[in-house]
């Protein structure tokens, strides 16, 4: 069923169910017309299943509504007959080769096939069947009002007559006929019903139609062309769909993807031009040729971009919703930046200051830029006790140095003398170091180690926080310290590389704060952030898994099961078959977060998924942690609806997210936490909604979860078998 109805809403990029309902309505004004178009999706779907094709794909129309147009097109031009429907059948099992051989073809470069495969399917069989003197040519069209009377009686021809018939402007009226000639209707009624769809479908998509439509309105009134041809011709289509597609589907919207419908459109016009009066010798219509030729070329195009840019960024994952896209890019741009980084800790246990950060004045410039210097200090902010002459006297001297993260040692140096307090050895200006590679493009180096100190050689497989040897002086250093950077080469004096510590405490006089994929700065006092195994152990979900818990809804009590599961992509997700709902999460040693949500807003997995949305592995008491929410995920409708038409430009709505680390029974051997989650929807700054969610972890695990909004309250109780 989803490719039947998948196959009718993807023709505007959608998998809007509603949609797809307005739209096979649309195709049954002309009732043959609509059988036809219904069997070349029937003759799709099946042939794909028997195939063995990615279900996936067919179930979301991305073959079906290829041949839906070629059946639609031949159904409008034919008369009905047993000898059509088997020419329909052919028509779609070929639309559908296609369509696979062009996803393999084009579809490596991670290019759509859009509609080619219809323009190659009906241009195909139009010909063919010129010769063909067993199919008639329909004459339905001729007496359209009989046959309208035939499916609605009186009421629908007086309806048909008064939308053909109204007094609206010129604009409006070739817009609406060209988003009805999609699918071969040519009417206002039919355009209106379609623009009705859009706009439920999606305000941005909707809005983009209009922009589209317009530009090009307006190109053919500034070249003082003919614009009677774009409505006789029924092409303007290409103008709606090619600003759907680059304005808010396949990029993201913005005001950049915006600017680049302006001038891609008047490029469709001028391609309809020009095929229009080729294709007219061989008496073809071009159909959607345009739009795909600039679309298609278009999207190629940004392939051969040398960077990333946010601000014209391609939907490499595809929600198939235009405002989806942009709230999770959005949402994606804030939250996980540090995707892009490996989770390095800091290379040693306890407090140490940093005494030297990047850009620093002494030695950590140009090349050296990006590295850190560190040092333990005292209560009086001293690196040294008694007067500091000698090594011994350095606090940090001979402490133990750790990998930063798992990885190969691919270098050691560890034959170089220690310095005396105030010398310096310029020959070997590193000292005794550690190399260890991460990746293929993230080495750390650990420098001025103290000699005969490190303990692994080159070769050796290292753990995060395993011992690779201990602070001392050697090299550039006039007084103890670490040197550490990361680099993109295993060589010792490489340039540095601009990277994130993961996760670490920065200790101030009145407040700890756990700073996440951040730069330590000169002065600051850090330290390892530390893991809580009752933390852990509450958020470690299985695959295979079944969460009990006890539902309690104003007294009623009743019992909720979730299943933690796997994808084939080994994304792991919390499924809830009642509400038939889905949240997906990541866990790894320091952190648990939720990444996505599907099902239904407001069931309790949904509120669990924003009640845990982001939750880090360890415990400091009062430590706030924030974050944002995707809008789509969070925000009613009746709020985001409105804004949907600005979204691209300006964001006025917000969804944010706190968790506070209350309370802990005992630091030593914890058998109880508490833990508080806010979600805060905010309209100007104003806030319109707030849902409050105490979580309790016990020794078990997850003991409870609770709801509070305005003066309702449910609580979730985990059963423990």
């Amino acid at each position: 069923m989803d490719s039947l109805f998948n196959s009718y809403s993807q023709i505007f990029f959608s998998t809007y169910k509603p949609f797809a309902a307005l739209i096979f309505l649309v195709t049954f004004i002309d009732f043959y017309t609509g059988m036809v178009g219904l069997l070349a999706v029937v003759t799709t779907s099946i042939s794909g299943f028997l195939l063995n094709l990615n279900k996936q794909t067919v179930a979301q129309g991305l073959y079906g509504f290829n041949s839906l147009l070629v059946g639609l097109g031949l159904g409008m031009y034919y008369g009905f007959s047993g000898y059509l429907v088997f020419i329909v059948i052919l028509a779609a099992i070929l639309t559908l080769f296609i369509s696979v051989t062009l996803q393999g073809v084009i579809g490596k470069y991670n290019i759509p096939f859009l509609s080619i495969p219809f323009l190659l399917g009906i241009w195909t069989f139009t010909l063919a069947t010129k010769h063909f003197e067993a199919l008639g040519i329909s004459e339905r069209g001729i007496y359209t009002m009989n046959e309208l009377y035939v499916i609605g009686g009186h009421s629908l021809v007086q309806v048909y007559e008064y939308f053909n018939m109204a007094e609206i402007p010129a604009f409006l009226k070739v817009y609406f006929i060209s988003l009805s000639a999609i699918l071969f209707q040519y009417n206002v009624l039919a355009g209106l019903i379609l623009s009705i769809g859009l706009l439920l479908y999606s305000r941005i998509a909707f809005s983009l139609s209009l922009i589209g439509f317009f530009i090009a309105y307006s190109f053919y009134q500034g070249i003082n062309a003919d614009i009677t041809l774009l409505e006789y011709s029924y092409i303007g289509f290409n103008y709606i769909l090619t600003a759907i597609a680059i304005g808010g589907f396949f990029l993201i919207p913005s005001p950049r993807s915006y600017l680049s419908v302006g001038v891609l459109v008047p490029l469709v016009a001028i391609l309809s031009i020009s095929f229009s009066t080729v294709f007219l010798k061989f008496n073809l219509a071009i159909y959607s040729l345009p739009f795909n030729v600039i679309v298609l070329m278009f999207l190629y195009i940004l392939k051969f971009r040398m960077s990333y840019s946010p601000k014209l960024a391609e939907a490499y994952y595809q929600h198939n919703a235009p405002e989806v896209n942009l709230y999770t890019h959005i949402n994606n741009l804030k939250r996980y930046n540090f995707l892009n980084y490996l989770a390095i800790k800091l290379p040693f246990r306890g407090q140490w200051k940093v005494s030297q950060g990047h850009n620093g004045s002494y030695t950590h410039q140009n090349n050296y830029q990006h590295a850190w210097d560190f040092v333990i200090t005292d209560n009086q902010d001293k690196q040294f006790k008694t007067d500091g002459n000698f090594l011994e006297d350095y606090y940090c001297y001979n402490k133990p140095v750790i990998a930063c993260e798992k990885g190969v040692v691919e270098e050691v140096i560890d034959y170089i003398e220690d310095n005396n307090i105030g010398e310096v050895n310029l020959e070997n200006n590193w000292g005794n170091s550690v190399i260890i590679k991460h990746n293929e493009y993230v080495y750390s180096k650990i420098s001025h180690l103290k000699k005969d100190s490190i303990t692994v050689k080159k070769g050796d497989a290292v753990s995060f926080g395993q011992v690779v040897g201990k602070c001392g002086n050697s090299g550039r250093s006039p007084y103890p310290h670490i040197h550490f950077q990361l680099q993109s080469y295993p060589y010792v004096g490489s340039q540095t590389l601009n990277h994130p510590i993961s996760s670490f405490l920065h200790h101030q006089e009145k407040e700890l704060s756990l700073e996440d994929y951040t730069y330590p700065k000169e002065g600051d006092i850090i330290s390892n952030s530390e893991s809580s195994a009752l933390i852990e152990n509450a958020f470690r979900f299985i695959p295979g898994q079944q969460l009990k818990f006890e539902l309690n809804i104003n007294n009623t009590i009743s019992q909720l099961n979730w299943d933690v599961n796997l994808t084939p992509n080994n994304e792991t997700y919390l499924e809830c078959k009642h509400s038939k709902s889905k949240a997906y999460f990541v866990s790894n040693e320091h952190l648990f977060y939720f990444t996505h949500f599907e099902g239904k807003k407001g069931s309790i997995l949904h509120h669990f998924y924003m009640g845990a949305f982001k939750v880090q592995k360890c415990f400091y008491a009062n430590h706030q942690l924030k974050d944002s929410i995707p809008l789509n995920h969070s925000i009613p409708k009746k709020y985001l609806w409105l804004h949907d038409f600005i979204s691209p430009f300006i964001q006025l709505i917000s969804a944010k997210y706190t968790l506070r680390y209350d309370h802990i029974d005992d630091l030593f051997s914890p058998s109880r936490i508490e833990l508080s989650a806010k979600r805060t929807n905010t309209f100007l700054g104003k806030t319109i909604q707030e849902y409050n969610y105490p979580i309790i972890i016990n020794h078990q695990g997850l003991e409870s979860f609770m709801i509070h909004q305005s003066d309702q309250i449910i609580s979730l109780k985990r059963i423990i078998n």
